[in-house]
Parts: C-alpha cells; structure tokens; sequence
C-alpha cells in the first residue's frame, strides 16, 4: 500500500469498515505486498485462509519438552496440533485458547497459555505460507460474548504475529461468508461454547448475540459421565471419548451401534455406547433452541417467521449426523417451526468469513489498527 493510495482514500472520507469496499484481487493482494489472512482461532481446532489460496487447520494443542530426556527424545523445542496431543505425556501440555477465550485469567498459568498461543498463531500464520517481503493483516473470529479481557488476551497474542489485527464474532465471520446478513439466525458450536448470533442487515450488537457452553467439551464431559454410570468397570480418559464421539457422534435413533473397544483391568473389551453417546449429544439440543427462542422472541415481530426458517448450524459440532434435524424437531416444539441448515464447510465457514471480511477492509481502516 503506497502513501499516495491512502492518502487519496482518506481525502475522499472516512469509509465503513463492511461498505463500499471491494474484494481484493489475488493481483492486488500481491501488488500492494499485503497477505490477507481469516483465521478461526478455535478451542479444539485453528484454521485459516488465506488470500493466496492456502488454507490449513491443525488442533489447538501446543506442547514443549518437559527435560532433557524429552528434547532428546523428541529433537523440538515446540510441538503443535495432533503431533503434541501424541506426545503429551513427555510435554509441558497446553490447549490454549482453553484459557484465553473464556473468564477464568485468575490461574497460576495464564502467562503460559498466552505464550503457547502466540506460538501457535505463530504456527498457523507459517503453514499459510506468507513470503518474507509481505505484510501480513488478519481477522480473527472469537467468541459472540467473549470477555473483555479475553479479545485483550487474544489481541495481544496476534499482535506478535500480524502486523495488523481486528477481532470479530466467529457466527458473524460463518454469515459473512456466505452472504448471508439478513434474517439469519447463526449457530456456531465450537469446543468450549455455542455461539448464537442474529443478523438483520447490520452490524450485530451485544443484544443480538447468545453464547452458551453446552458445546463440545460439555458432550465430552457428559458422555464421560454415562460412561461411568453404565460402564463403571471400563477405562479411559476424557480424549479417548472425543477420538470414539468424533468417530460415532449421532443424535440419530436408527444408526448403526457404535462398537469400540475400552480396557478392562488391562484387557481390551467391547462395548456398545450407541446410547450413551446419542443421550450426550442429544443434551445440547434444548438449550440451544432456549437461545434461538430469546433472539426470535425479542424481535420484530414482522419478520420473526423468516428468522426461524434460516438458521444456519456451523462449526466442528455441526458434523454430529443428524443435529440439524434433532435443532429442527426442538424448534417446532418450543417455537411452533423453523428450518436449520448445516452449512457445506464447518472447518473452513469461520476463517472462510474471517477472510472476507479482511478483503473487503478498506486500506485505512488496516492503517488504523497497526
């Protein structure tokens, strides 16, 4: 970006953020020496695209040698994503955005979390692969509610990696991208929360925007529950029941068992937890339809009807076969109908948005966020 260039744009006033402003070409990105990134930066996992056509996710794990033994063992000073969660018994083990994207910043290792997130921020903004003589600008999506000194945290972190950074609501970024910015109810389940967002042609404020935590890790933690409570005798930890509900996650009645393998003082042993798992996932219809009934209820009444009827279900969660329907069932019970739709890309819907957004930027409003 020349001086000239944002001098003539600032002569000409103050432009919008989301107006007015076209979409960058791949030729103008590289002419202007800006690599443009969208980025969800996510409990469970990080994805980003970018505008040279990378696009990458990897899981939020982060992972550093415990001792000498362990760096010799493993040759790295960091290790990211499915690679650390391998390896977690010989690291210092973080899931960052764990603590980052929620209110509890009072624990002893808060300073650590940050720093694992920088490096994996770091790590994402690598794998898109930015040339060395580029700026690099990105939009970040977080959580619809999330605190105040979280986005302080997450600013924070991006800011050793971009050279520009702004923050949007991550069901803002999924609606963004597909175009759809009225009369859309968005639901974004991710790891730690569900975000609900309302969008009706402006830019959402706080009254339009619902997160609750019946996302993820809370399936994981109730399926971990039934577990002991049916099957007392079996062992396992908190992430082998993520890899068994990632596999076999259904809200389906008519699906085929889910049939793994859990030990039993030591000995491999099977077990059916069709019901157990389709009752965890099953628990976080009511509460997210209670949250899509507060945003259609409070408002106008004229257009309520077309709100129910596009809801779109994104993020990691949307891929629970059947969770759409089962949303569907639990409108028409609460709300008198409705129709949710999952959306074609779960991995990539925020950071796709994300992206958009970060083109259609105009260049003075990125000056004023260095």
């Amino acid at each position: 970006m020349t001086d000239s260039k944002n001098k003539k744009k600032k002569d000409e006033g103050e432009a919008s953020p989301f107006e007015g402003a076209a979409t960058a070409t791949a030729e103008q990105v590289k002419t202007e020496g800006v690599l443009y990134l969208g980025i969800d930066f996510g409990t469970s996992h990080t994805s980003v695209a970018a505008s040279n056509g990378v696009r990458e996710t990897i899981s939020s794990h982060v992972g550093y040698p415990k001792d000498v033994v362990s760096r010799k063992l493993l040759k790295k000073d960091v290790l990211f994503g499915d690679e650390a969660l391998e390896k977690r018994l010989s690291l210092n083990f973080f899931r960052p955005l764990e603590i980052l994207k929620t209110k509890n910043h009072d624990r002893e290792d808060f300073d650590a979390n940050l720093k694992a997130a920088q490096d994996l921020l770091k790590e994402i903004i690598r794998l898109a692969k930015p040339r060395k003589d580029e700026l690099v600008y990105g939009v970040i999506g977080v959580p619809a509610q999330a605190s105040i000194h979280s986005k302080d945290a997450i600013i924070k972190t991006a800011k050793e990696a971009l050279d520009s950074v702004m923050l949007c609501s991550e069901p803002f970024a999924v609606a963004y991208g597909l175009d759809m910015l009225d009369d859309v109810l968005v639901i974004d389940i991710g790891a730690g929360t569900t975000d609900l967002c309302r969008m009706h042609g402006t830019m959402p404020e706080e009254s339009d925007q619902i997160t609750i935590y019946h996302a993820g890790d809370w399936v994981d933690q109730r399926f971990a529950e039934l577990m002991v409570e049916k099957h007392p005798e079996a062992q396992f930890t908190i992430q082998m029941l993520k890899v068994i509900k990632e596999r076999h996650s259904s809200v389906d009645e008519r699906v085929e068992p889910a049939l793994i393998e859990l030990p039993v003082n030591g000995k491999p042993t099977e077990f059916d937890v069709t019901a157990e798992l389709r009752e965890a996932c099953q628990g976080m219809v009511p509460p997210i339809v209670e949250g899509l009934k507060k945003l259609v209820s409070t408002f106008d009444p004229e257009f309520q009807k077309r709100l129910k009827d596009r809801v779109l279900l994104a993020g990691g969660g949307s891929q629970i076969r059947g969770l759409h329907l089962a949303i569907e069932r639990e409108m028409h019970k609460q709300l008198g109908g409705g129709k949710c739709m999952r959306i074609q890309e779960p991995v990539y819907g925020g950071s796709n948005g994300a992206l958009k957004i970060a083109h259609d930027m105009p260049a003075e409003y990125w000056e004023k966020l260095k």
